[in-house]
């Protein structure tokens, strides 16, 4: 099976951690100097595939090579100055204006996703509402209908009471 070169570089990288740990270097160390990051446990399952592959690094080879990416760099970088421009466009905007600029489809959860990882996304819950504009007629809450009769439903004394205690 052919694999990518940095499928292959990665596997390697991985053989060298596993060689100099068990030289006795400090995995921490090892891995600062590579440039990766295996924690304990990843660490501890290379080290039982390293030793069941028969101790070469084609035994690392973790066999995903991924899948191609629709939103390459130039996409993402437009979409994040289109955000930038107008912060009130949402997805559903965004993937149609992507979808005639560069003719790829993506759904709205990556274009969330993707606006997220750089700190673009609308706050979370319903929008603030906005003040009213000057000029415009101001909107009130009060009710106009009279509050003569609010006693009828809600009777004061103990007349709508049960007959207990009656200092509560």
């Amino acid at each position: 099976m052919d694999y990518p070169e940095a499928v292959i570089e990665k596997a390697k990288q991985h053989e060298e951690l596993l060689q100099r740990v068990a030289a006795g270097e400090p995995r921490e160390q090892v891995c600062a100097d590579l440039d990766i990051q295996v924690d304990e446990g990843c660490f501890a399952v290379l080290q039982a595939k390293y030793e069941t592959g028969g101790r070469t690094w084609q035994a690392l080879l973790d066999g995903r090579h991924g899948h191609a990416q629709k939103v390459h760099s130039a996409i993402r970088e437009w979409l994040y100055e289109r955000k930038k421009q107008d912060e009130d466009v949402r997805a559903p905007a965004l993937v149609r204006e992507i979808a005639e600029k560069f003719g790829v489809q993506v759904s709205d959860g990556h274009i969330n996703y993707l606006l997220r990882k750089r700190g673009l996304t609308a706050p979370p819950g319903r929008p603030y509402k906005r003040p009213p504009a000057e000029g415009a007629p101001e909107l009130t809450t009060e009710s106009t209908e009279s509050l003569d009769n609010t006693g009828i439903f809600f009777p004061g004394g103990s007349e709508g009471r049960d007959g207990g205690d009656p200092g509560c």
